[in-house]
């Protein structure tokens, strides 16, 4: 599975005031533990709608590439801001994320046709579909789209959206994101990737109980074929279910010490 940290976000106050101060040391030092963390890619998130972005996202971006020494997933619908911080990566990064609620869709495409990059496409338009027909639907749509932008499924990661389990529709939300992970795995050919921002479903319950449902929550989507995960690399009870995942499917070497 792979595991991409979500540690640089808008909810990382340190993280904002670095990028605020433009503090690039203490970005490079936040990235250099989350490689060491256990990441295998970064995610960079300077805001939640876009605003910003410009100059923001490629500060951290340079910073977060300098020091992590690991792949990047750049979290941003600013397609300008996109376009300076891509060059920045030194490979081509993940996009996070195209629903079908974007404006510039064929900007974002066409950026990432021209630069190789890989795209997340989120099942997302105006609110999280709840229902496993209303997931498959919007996905279809985007893939195809995707698709005629010239971009492969082997760099596309479709995201079914989590919701917070503690919400109206939560657990059957819950449900049919699982669901919809098997019917991707099983249905679509040339075979894509999947993606969930687990700590989505944790929203809204106690701190002490977030640990517990998310990495339970990992290891049933991972039931599925869960290709990839954003994840808090930085919590000892997630990454130890990474961990278990992969000893499970045999791409690492299980030793009891590891998650002593």
């Amino acid at each position: 599975m792979l595991v991409i940290a979500e540690n640089l976000n808008v909810r990382n106050a340190a993280f904002m005031e670095a990028v605020k101060k433009k503090d690039k040391k203490a970005i490079e030092a936040m990235a250099k533990d989350l490689a060491s963390s256990g990441a295998d890619m970064i995610n960079v998130q300077c805001s939640l709608d876009g605003s910003g972005d410009e100059e923001a996202l490629p500060l951290a971006t340079e910073a977060v590439q300098q020091a992590g020494g690991v792949p990047l997933c750049l979290d941003s619908r600013n397609a300008k801001a996109l376009r300076k911080a891509v060059p920045l990566c030194t490979e081509p990064p993940l996009i996070n994320y195209l629903s079908a609620d974007e404006k510039n869709a064929d900007e974002i495409l066409g950026l990432v046709k021209e630069a190789k990059c890989s795209l997340i496409l989120r099942a997302l338009k105006g609110t999280v579909p709840a229902t496993l027909e209303a997931k498959l639907m919007i996905l279809e749509d985007l893939i195809e789209k995707a698709n005629a932008a010239d971009i492969p499924n082997e760099r596309i990661f479709a995201d079914p959206s989590l919701v917070h389990i503690a919400r109206g529709m939560g657990q059957e939300s819950l449900l049919n994101a699982h669901e919809a992970i098997i019917v991707l795995n099983e249905m679509v050919d040339p075979p894509l990737n999947t993606v969930v921002w687990i700590s989505n479903a944790t929203t809204g319950l106690p701190k002490k109980l977030k640990s517990r449902v998310a990495s339970a929550l990992l290891c049933y989507l991972a039931g599925a074929g869960l290709t990839a995960a954003l994840v808090d690399v930085k919590d000892d009870d997630i990454m130890k279910a990474v961990y278990l995942i992969n000893s499970f499917q045999d791409t690492v070497i299980f030793s009891p010490a590891d998650i002593a």
